[in-house]
């Protein structure tokens, strides 16, 4: 009998003790909802589940990010405003806080940013933080970390090395002004069209070429009616990880800085997979057939910048020249 009343006392005992530990397990203070537009195999999503592992990690479950691809939570602009209106919390944009903040338009601008360093140099120095401040200010979003996007190629079926090889050369462009005034200035005759459209219109010729960068040229399986990829990487930019200023500021200092140290690790992830990914694309695209041409960006730029400096307003064109002038 004193057998079994031990045992119950055990059971009892155990019972308390897995109860305690359950009501001991805190809910997250902060859950975040991440939205952005990519697939899974996408280095932004592969960042932002980084970003989410980070955070939970750096602030002892204190705050959970759950991130949802592929536009769950909505399209871009939509997300934004449901940011400001504290429905979702987080999400991955860029020039289309222009809208608010007209120094995102500085985000993709033809023929201004080289290469990979000087974009680092950009985002990191004086212009990145005037951008950061207007998107605080004027956008209420906290940018918590920056990813580089793919540099834009034109691709064709003939070699396009200088501004004369584009001669009367129909290039499908997205719908963007600026976009379609660079191409004209450079000669081509450039064509605004939905991208669901390109392809078709590529294999019955309606249009000579496009421009995007390798993912999609990948993806869309163009190499199966262009031949050439010609290296003119007429737009670099970089897109944000952006976090609601509201909530941010409810964190308080100790999960703020949290967050921030999360972002720039996640950062740094990315962006090693991000680099390795271009170095494939180029391999991917080579082994299906597609010539890789270098062209004299130089001469390019040249004659492209004095259309891009006409859609600039003033403010935008002092920004402009600075990021010309960063070495």
């Amino acid at each position: 009998m004193k057998k079994i009343a031990l045992i119950a006392a055990a059971v009892i005992l155990a019972s308390l003790v897995l109860a305690s530990g359950a009501f001991a397990e805190k809910k997250p203070e902060f859950t975040l909802k991440l939205g952005h537009l990519a697939n899974t195999e996408h280095t932004w999503h592969k960042g932002s589940v980084k970003f989410a592992e980070l955070v939970e990690q750096k602030t002892d479950g204190r705050v959970k990010v759950q991130v949802f691809p592929n536009e769950q939570l909505g399209k871009e602009m939509e997300v934004i405003g449901n940011i400001q209106s504290g429905i979702v919390d987080m999400l991955i944009t860029g020039e289309s806080m222009m809208n608010w903040a007209p120094l995102c338009g500085l985000i993709a601008v033809p023929y201004m940013i080289r290469d990979s360093d000087h974009m680092e140099k950009i985002v990191e120095g004086e212009v990145g933080q005037a951008i950061e401040k207007e998107v605080i200010e004027k956008v209420r979003l906290r940018p918590v970390a920056w990813f580089e996007r793919g540099a834009r190629n034109l691709t064709s079926n003939r070699e396009i090395r200088k501004p004369e090889d584009l001669n009367g050369l129909k290039v499908r462009v997205p719908n963007v002004p600026l976009f379609v005034a660079t191409w004209e200035a450079l000669g081509a005759k450039p064509t605004p069209m939905a991208f669901s459209e390109v392809f078709t219109s590529l294999q019955q010729g309606i249009i000579d070429g496009q421009e995007n960068p390798y993912d999609l040229i990948k993806s869309a399986s163009f190499f199966e009616v262009q031949k050439f990829v010609n290296k003119t990487e007429h737009v670099r930019g970089w897109i944000y990880l952006v976090l609601g200023e509201d909530k941010f500021q409810k964190m308080g200092p100790e999960l703020q800085k949290a967050v921030l140290e999360a972002g720039k690790e996640a950062q740094a992830y990315e962006r090693e997979l991000f680099r390795a990914e271009q170095d494939q694309l180029i391999k991917d695209l080579q082994d299906k057939g597609m010539t890789f041409v270098e062209v004299d960006k130089a001469a390019f730029m040249k004659i492209a910048e004095p259309a891009v400096l006409k859609f600039l307003s003033p403010e935008l064109q002092e920004m402009y020249k600075k990021i010309i002038a960063i070495q």
